[in-house]
């Protein structure tokens, strides 16, 4: 038996496993080193060693740590329900205006956390009540919760985009650039249907009440400033180093740890208990996105010594299809996928097999992987699974799972309308990266 067809039993083997339940690393692990040891003999564990020795000096994912603690401090910070009652107050003579400002405070918010089970979790703690108590509709308001809320895992600074850039052989900065368009036109979606809807039933969406409303200018006012200003210069100082060439995305990064102290401590929310609690969170989700890179990392490299990442690209590339076949057909697979499994497996470890084929039809990378991050976003808030729904419900027990999944379904729908317009415009995503470094 040849090497490749091993390497298509390991690739059976690891679906089969992963699909019954197996912890993820310790499958690629063990199933790296029997078929590695078939293929290289007593050489597997010195490219193990290697791998994960390479993986974790690796300085580019530090910057997984770093914002995902910036983002766990910033949760905090009490900015995010000041500007959502700031904008509350400014439009909310406005029908609909809750719809407004939930898409509006969850996009800033997402610039400033890219965590998407922390934004959807705030920002439904801010929005829901109030909806709930202003007459809005439960399914629509549902909808532009965990839809704003999911605009985390793809604008920057987006954890997701800081992994893919080392798997895919990317600029993170460059990742970041070609992500912030595409977050923008998603949340101009979200906007442009809630308001549409209410314009064809105001009852969705009734403007708040005048004694809601009797509040002084001055505090709407102060509120509004204390709520955006330091959270968009933190963001804008953050990134700008990064898109400026001052600073790599690591540096950018800890900037940003170092700015969203310094907010939080502004705000008089900054104590021993948050920071403490802050570094177990980033401990926990780094020590799970680091052991998954350095398997796949291990198993990838097995993979790739048997020949059949290669065996695999030619035989398909063999078919003469038409190249919008193979890549619409492994995003589906993709979006599939992100049904019972997180983002990371996906990123790491399925991704990285089709990449020979990606290479082999030249297809741009840097577009790839942000139409890739925008499937994997709609998984957030597609059925049967869509995680976002049960974090509104943790929160929101008073309303229905099905009324929380209707509502979420015409969102999943404008997902698809952006994976569209960024397939036929590709310029949508590739412009800015090139603008800003060439």
């Amino acid at each position: 038996m040849t090497l490749e067809i091993y390497g298509l039993i390991l690739l059976v083997g690891l679906f089969f496993f992963i699909c019954v339940g197996f912890p993820i690393s310790f499958t690629l692990i063990t199933l790296g080193v029997i078929f590695g040891y078939i293929g290289l003999g007593p050489k597997v564990f010195h490219l193990m060693t290697f791998s994960f020795f390479g993986t974790m000096m690796d300085t580019v994912l530090a910057a997984v740590a770093l914002f995902t603690f910036m983002g766990c401090v910033l949760e905090s910070a009490g900015l995010m329900e000041r500007l959502f009652r700031a904008v509350q107050l400014v439009s909310g003579r406005l029908k609909g205006s809750l719809y407004l400002g939930t898409i509006f405070t969850a996009t800033l918010f997402a610039a400033a956390t890219g965590i998407v089970g922390a934004s959807v979790t705030i920002i439904g703690l801010m929005a829901a009540p109030v909806m709930r108590k202003s007459g809005y509709d439960t399914g629509l308001s549902a909808g532009t919760i965990c839809a704003g809320g999911t605009l985390g895992i793809l604008i920057p600074p987006s954890v997701m985009l800081v992994v893919m850039g080392p798997v895919f052989q990317v600029s993170v900065a460059r990742l970041y650039a070609a992500a912030i368009l595409p977050g923008l036109l998603l949340a101009g979606l979200y906007i442009s249907y809630s308001m549409f809807r209410v314009m064809l039933d105001p009852t969705l969406g009734p403007p708040l009440s005048e004694e809601d409303l009797n509040v002084p200018k001055s505090y709407i006012a102060r509120e509004f400033f204390f709520g955006l200003v330091p959270p968009a210069v933190l963001i804008l100082v953050t990134l700008g180093t990064i898109f400026t060439g001052m600073a790599t995305p690591t540096e950018g990064a800890a900037l940003g740890c170092l700015g969203a102290v310094v907010v939080t401590a502004a705000n008089k929310r900054l104590t021993f208990k948050l920071i403490k609690e802050s570094a177990f969170r980033t401990a926990e989700t780094t020590s799970m996105v680091m052991i998954l890179l350095a398997a796949s990392t291990f198993m990838g490299a097995v993979f790739s010594s048997m020949g059949t990442p290669k065996f695999i690209a030619e035989s398909l590339l063999g078919l003469n299809m038409p190249p919008w076949v193979f890549v619409i057909g492994i995003l589906i697979v993709c979006f599939i996928l992100g049904w019972p499994l997180e983002w990371v497996p996906i990123v790491v470890v399925i991704v990285p097999i089709f990449l020979p084929i990606l290479t082999g039809l030249n297809v741009d990378m840097i577009w790839f992987s942000v139409v890739l991050a925008v499937v994997l976003q709609s998984c957030w808030i597609s059925p049967p699974v869509a995680l976002s729904a049960y974090y509104l419900k943790a929160i929101m027990p008073e309303w229905e799972l099905l009324d929380i999944y209707k509502g979420m379904m015409p969102f999943m729908f404008l997902q698809a309308i952006a994976v569209f317009i960024l397939y036929l415009f590709p310029g949508f995503v590739t412009w800015l990266p090139k603008a800003l470094f060439g």
